[in-house]
Formats: structure tokens, sequence, C-alpha cells
């Protein structure tokens, strides 16, 4: 009698945390899938200020290796982008489609490359500033390998 309760105590613990790792793990999948994640890792390439009420920048990408995607985050500020080129290390340019305006904390949605993995020479922005006063937004560029 003792030892069938034990087994059942033992069991429901057991269930218990094996539910707790699936929903954990099944949380972690939404988490990457909300940041555009496809089973590579997001490294960090560069980034720009945003100088005047027009400017245009480009940032030089020494990250060794191909990426599938890129993506674009704004801090302390709004931009309004009129263009973005990306410049492959094989010569080719890519222009690519970025919502018009992006607020302070907002992200693009994970821009995808043409061709397989390619490598980057640069990214070059056409952009000005939206609505911000002290400070001058910040652009990060990220890649997914």
């Amino acid at each position: 009698m003792r030892l069938r309760r034990t087994i059942h105590v033992v069991s429901a613990v057991c269930l218990l945390l094996a539910l707790g790792v699936v929903s954990n793990g099944q949380r972690g999948r939404e988490r990457d899938r909300d940041r555009g994640d496809r089973g590579g890792r997001w490294d960090y390439l560069g980034e720009a200020h945003v100088d005047g009420r027009a400017d245009h920048d480009k940032i030089r990408v020494d990250a060794r290796g191909g990426f599938r995607a890129l993506q674009l985050e704004v801090r302390d500020g709004a931009i309004v982008f009129e263009r973005v080129v990306v410049h492959f290390e094989n010569g080719d340019d890519h222009r690519v489609d970025v919502r018009d305006r992006l607020r302070a904390g907002e992200r693009t949605r994970a821009i995808d490359l043409p061709g397989d993995r390619r490598g980057i020479r640069s990214v070059e922005l056409w952009y000005e500033r939206g609505n911000w006063r002290s400070r001058r937004p910040t652009l990060k560029l990220y890649g997914l390998r």
C-alpha cells in the first residue's frame, strides 16, 4: 500500500517536471519565431547615427561568413527610410524594402537576402530623422547566419 502511494507521487512529480520542460521549450521557440530566427544566430554587424535632417551612411561589415537575412533596429528616436542597399562581397548589390518609418525601440522583420548565405561587404542607408529632439537616433544592423 505504501509502495503504491510512493509510486503515484513520484509519477506525478515526473509528469509535472516533463510538462514544465516542454512548456519552457515551446516559449523559447515562440520567442525565436517572433525575432525571425530560423535555426541560425543573429550577429551584431554595426551601427550608424543619424546626425542631421537627412543622412546617408554606410555600415562596413567586418564579420566573415555568409548571412541569409538582415534586421535593422532603431534606438533613441524615429527614422524615416528612403533607401537601403546591401553590397555583397562578390560585387552584387541588392535593394532592400524597409517600412518607411521605424520608431525608437522598433525592429524590422527578418529581411531575407537573395540566394543562399552570402558574404556582406557593407550596407548603405539613406534616411532622415523622424520625430526626435534631444538625442540622435542610432541604427543597429544584425545579420542571421
